[in-house]
């Protein structure tokens, strides 16, 4: 398996510091921020510091400790934003795209994270 990375993609340059970012957290492996163009009252977006284009790409290639960093973050940008119904609230959706059929705008590995309203059934049929 084979992918090809843009490092010209708005993520790189946002990991750059080339585009200003809402920053909640960052670590040695990840950041996550604030959408420019939110979907819910709350969305985030998580992404690896490594050059990954898609979830597959980076479940395969990423190492042991970004794996674990990228995971552990978003819990924690969930318990940060007050948003998980371990702690009380009424939940949230994470999503990521892949590819075309999956509707990928940016070609590097998010995962986006809504909450703050019903978000409705997670496909339209």
């Amino acid at each position: 398996m084979s992918y090809v990375y843009d490092p010209e993609n708005i993520f790189a340059r946002i990991l750059r510091g080339e585009i200003p970012n809402k920053t909640v957290l960052e670590t040695a492996h990840t950041l996550a921020f604030h959408d420019i163009r939110p979907q819910a009252p709350v969305h985030v977006l998580v992404i690896p510091k490594g050059a990954y284009v898609t979830f597959d790409h980076f479940a395969a290639e990423a190492s042991a400790e970004e794996l674990v960093d990228f995971h552990r973050t978003a819990a924690e940008v969930c318990r940060l934003l007050g948003i998980s119904p371990g702690d009380g609230a009424a939940g949230y959706r994470t999503l990521s795209n892949a590819g075309e059929n999956g509707h990928q705008e940016v070609p590097h590995f998010h995962l986006h994270i809504f909450a703050g309203r019903p978000l409705g059934p997670m496909l339209a049929r």
